[in-house]
């Protein structure tokens, strides 16, 4: 049986990708993969509303991509401050303590965001040069206010990066509107396309940066290295993923097709219907209801669900989701609703949470997931 997977990333590869996926490979040089990494790099900065950056697409996952994003804009004369909502804004200090770059974190409770004007304090107490973000948190569904990061830092000539893993082309993030220096992200998650990809796009402003710092503690994450590539695919640095590079110029395609505006609207729909139909169950939500994701929900069990058959047996019914991470493993569940996701395929996934919840004799009204999500889903 196919599973519908719904965990934070990787979000279910729609047959489309799959075909271009398994497509004979080529010529990491020749015309087909040039024409690939080409359209993929400008639908790109078209996806995040970037006019005159530089978007770069490198084989990898979202941790190399957050890694370029602080190796080519924080140097030695540098003060980062990190936001951390969770799990991986910890992770973008921990990256920064890898290279021995100055960094401060200022984190929220788990489920909450910092808000903007602690944000300021911080940068005044601290006095950070560049401030980093996580627009949306994989380990808590926490949705940052990266809009009004921005606005607050752009008056004060801050570099600002947002890592869009969890968000970027399912979430407004308008990058020279707003302010943002760098968006980093992958290709597994609200794009739809297979795992394989770390993709980042710097403004011109940071990758002015990146050249005033000189030498940087990198090679294969070095942009300039990469720079010439991306300018002319034909060109050669180290052998591309050329036909994860076509499942992800497939993917952009798709999105194109909808609309940018319209799969945004689709998102939220999605996520609204999820949580309607979780919460008829008697199912909660970890995260602060001020500040919920689209793309993931961070969902608490109703009191005698057990986390582990619960997974397990939701699993056998063909549908999986993830555990929780750190404080809150064992009290909650991962649900990603991103990508090509369709509403149906939400309904899909309720009826079999409804099926485990009746194998693990727990008590709820039959259907009623079902209704409450239906309801959502035509609003």
């Amino acid at each position: 049986m196919e599973k519908l997977l719904l965990i934070p990333g990787p979000s279910p590869v729609v047959p489309r990708i799959l075909a271009a996926l398994a497509a004979p490979t080529v010529s990491h040089v020749g015309p087909d993969h040039v024409a690939d990494l080409r359209s993929a790099l400008d639908d790109l900065k078209r996806f995040v509303y970037c006019r005159d950056g530089q978007p770069f697409l490198v084989a990898g996952a979202g941790t190399l991509a957050m890694e370029i994003a602080v190796l080519n804009t924080v140097g030695p004369d540098d003060r980062l401050l990190v936001l951390s909502q969770g799990f991986f804004g910890d992770r973008m200090a921990e990256i920064a303590a890898s290279f021995d770059l100055a960094h401060d974190v200022l984190r929220s409770p788990w489920g909450q965001v910092v808000p903007p004007e602690e944000m300021l304090r911080a940068v005044a107490e601290k006095g950070s040069t560049v401030v980093a973000c996580t627009h949306v948190d994989t380990g808590t569904g926490a949705c940052a206010p990266v809009r009004a990061y921005a606005e607050a830092l752009r008056s004060r000539g801050l570099l600002f990066i947002v890592d869009g893993v969890c968000a970027t082309g399912g979430l407004e993030e308008r990058m020279d509107d707003w302010g943002i220096d760098v968006i980093l992200s992958a290709a597994q998650k609200c794009f739809g396309a297979p795992p394989g990809l770390a993709l980042d796009v710097f403004s011109v402003r940071a990758l002015e940066k990146r050249r005033r710092l000189g030498r940087v503690p990198a090679y294969y994450s070095d942009i300039l290295r990469w720079l010439p590539i991306m300018q002319d695919p034909a060109r050669y640095f180290s052998t591309p993923c050329v036909n994860e590079m076509r499942a992800f110029a497939e993917a952009c395609r798709i999105m194109r097709e909808e609309g940018l505006e319209a799969r945004f609207v689709r998102q939220a729909r999605l996520g609204a219907a999820v949580r309607a139909g979780l919460r008829a169950l008697g199912f909660g939500l970890f995260t602060d209801e001020t500040c919920l994701a689209d793309t993931l929900s961070v969902v608490l069990y109703p009191e005698g669900v057990p986390d582990v058959p619960f997974r397990t047996l939701l699993s056998e019914n063909g549908v999986v989701v993830a555990g929780g991470l750190g404080p809150t493993a064992g009290r909650v569940f991962r649900m990603g609703h991103m990508g090509n996701l369709s509403g149906a395929e939400v309904l899909e996934a309720l009826e079999a949470v409804e099926t485990t919840l009746r194998g693990l004799g727990h008590p709820f009204e039959a259907g009623l997931s079902r209704t409450a999500a239906a309801a959502a889903l035509a609003r």
